[in-house]
């Protein structure tokens, strides 16, 4: 049987995922496969799944299941699951669905071809229906490779992100002209409730010199916007000068614990020899001026020094956006969740960074119903929200995930209907809060990076479609008109266009006439802020 070129390959879960499906895509491709946008035209079919939060993982295991009864059926397909789910349950998985012909865990993603070449040439050899499990699988689990000094400086993971191939896609959001560069892999928080510290491994941090290649190639790329990408990309410390090292050439390396944030003498006396978060961010908005956008995702409360803070307000082209999130109100339940500080300490930084960075958005996450949460505890909650001027938050409800600290340790005692309703409750006052941030934009100028036809105007547009094919369409109100003023219509409905600010802030505007959309896409637009909502901003195009 010939070697399978067609792949398909769906992400599951957070952004981390999304750039790991981006380097395994750029990696196949160079490798000869092609890409395909169906399951159903595969003959490769891989998950990137994601155990963070419940629906991602639900979703993801429908998926399997379909592609298993499809292998069941007779098809002849390799089915492979990649990330978080394929490390967390190991061969548990292969027991539930022996279909699965290859796993891959986030730290092993440059393993994937190896495999994939595995179970080809088990398979055109006829040697059996598949290949020894010792080579269809390649996870990480607690062991060496990424907890080990060494090993993370043998991690061949870095040659792939440095190898990325990236073609920016004129029909992808913004044209292609975003990307998301990671600095640091792995996190040492072992937050309770959170799986990540045992599927991804300790925190290692790229060499500076390799993320700021990285963002040269993207930029000469037509890149216009970089995302910084880490667990906690505040902790991002790199030392210099240490005897670790290939060929002379700087390596990845683990990070440092927590306390080497706390002793900011220390820091100061060996400046020369690190490289902090707060240094790579002035480095690259230095030494890559043609990227008009960089930000970060995600942040830590606590460590998050003044100095990161000022960089930001000093640099022009570095979004004035942190994404931090609080995940509750009460101090009690930060405890049990073992997030390492208090609603204080949190407020403070809140305060830092309101005073040192004008106009500057502030998104979190908030999960709700924790093990033990009283209404005392959620009243807390709602309080940090007043308190805070967030733009938006993503509000969860607390469900149990396999492998972490808390499911072991805490019933989880809220029941469903309490969890609902307070999940309710926030993002009703989310709402209001996020009404008052959008409305201090309102009779003000900004600069959106124009990503798409809104999907308000997409699906007018398909409705227009179907409603001309029997004669009648559709105005934007919805209205109809009949056949004879169809040419009239194009015209007279002008093309919504929708971006987002720096902030994050998402605004719609109608496309000037005799202005084609697709010209916008991609590009940065001064836009004047006429109205707003809870959600959104609107406004026209200066100029």
């Amino acid at each position: 049987m010939p070697q399978k070129k067609s792949v398909y390959l769906e992400t599951f879960g957070c952004q981390m995922n999304e750039l790991d499906s981006e380097l395994v895509t750029g990696q196949l491709e160079s490798l000869g496969y092609e890409i395909v946008d169906r399951d159903t035209s595969a003959d490769v079919v891989l998950y990137n799944t994601c155990s963070v939060r419940e629906q991602a993982e639900n979703k993801a295991w429908s998926r399997i299941g379909l592609v298993s009864q499809r292998k069941r059926d007779g098809e002849e397909i390799i089915l492979g699951v990649l990330g978080c789910m394929a490390e967390r349950d190991g061969h548990d998985l292969l027991r539930r669905h022996p279909e699965v012909d290859l796993m891959c865990g986030p730290g092993e993603l440059d393993q994937l071809p190896m495999l994939l070449d595995n179970i080809a040439r088990a398979r055109a050899l006829e040697l059996q229906r598949q290949a020894p499990l010792e080579h269809r699988v390649a996870l990480g689990g607690s062991r060496s490779r990424r907890w080990s000094t060494l090993q993370a400086a043998q991690d061949n993971l870095e040659m792939l992100d440095l190898s990325r191939a990236f073609h920016p896609d004129p029909s992808a959001r913004a044209a292609g002209r975003s990307a998301y560069v990671r600095i640091t892999r792995g996190c040492n928080k072992f937050c309770t409730y959170c799986v990540v510290p045992h599927t991804r491994g300790a925190e290692v941090h790229r060499p500076p010199a390799d993320i700021v290649e990285e963002c040269r190639i993207l930029a000469d790329q037509g890149v216009l916007e970089i995302t910084l990408l880490g667990q906690t990309v505040n902790h991002y410390c790199y030392t210099h000068g240490t005897a670790l090292s290939v060929a002379g050439k700087e390596v990845a390396q683990v990070g440092p614990g927590l306390n080497a944030f706390r002793k900011r003498e220390l820091r100061r006396e060996t400046a020369t020899r690190t490289t902090s978060f707060a240094d790579l961010l002035h480095l690259i908005h230095e030494s890559v001026p043609s990227i008009q956008r960089l930000r970060f995702v995600t942040s830590y409360p606590r460590d998050f020094g003044d100095e990161v803070l000022q960089v930001i307000a000093d640099s022009e082209r570095i979004c004035s956006y942190l994404h931090v999130p609080a995940q509750s109100g009460s101090n009690r339940i930060l405890k049990l969740m073992n997030r390492g500080y208090s609603v204080e300490q949190y407020l403070d930084f809140i305060e830092r960074a309101c005073a040192l960075i004008p106009d500057v958005s502030i998104a979190g996450d908030i999960i709700v119903g924790f093990p033990t949460e009283t209404e005392e505890d959620f009243e807390a909650t709602i309080n940090l929200l007043r308190k805070v001027p967030f733009k938006n938050n993503f509000i969860f409800k607390y469900s149990e995930r396999p492998g972490t600290v808390a499911r072991g340790r805490f019933a989880d005692d809220v029941p469903l209907a309490t969890k609902k309703r307070r999940n309710n409750e926030l993002l009703a006052v989310q709402a209001e809060v996020s009404a008052a941030v959008h409305q201090r934009w309102v009779g003000r100028e900004t600069t959106v990076l124009v990503e798409q036809i809104s999907k308000q105007e997409q699906t007018r547009t398909r409705k227009n479609s179907l409603a001309a094919q029997g004669g009648v369409t559709l105005t934007a109100n919805g209205a109809s008109l009949e056949q004879t003023q169809l040419s009239e219509t194009p015209n007279s409905v002008p093309k919504q266009l929708s971006g987002r600010t720096s902030g994050d802030l998402i605004v719609f505007f109608d496309c000037p006439p005799k202005t084609s959309p697709e010209t916008l896409i991609g590009t940065i637009q001064p836009i004047s802020i006429t109205r707003s909502s809870a959600l959104n901003l609107y406004g026209t195009l200066n100029g």
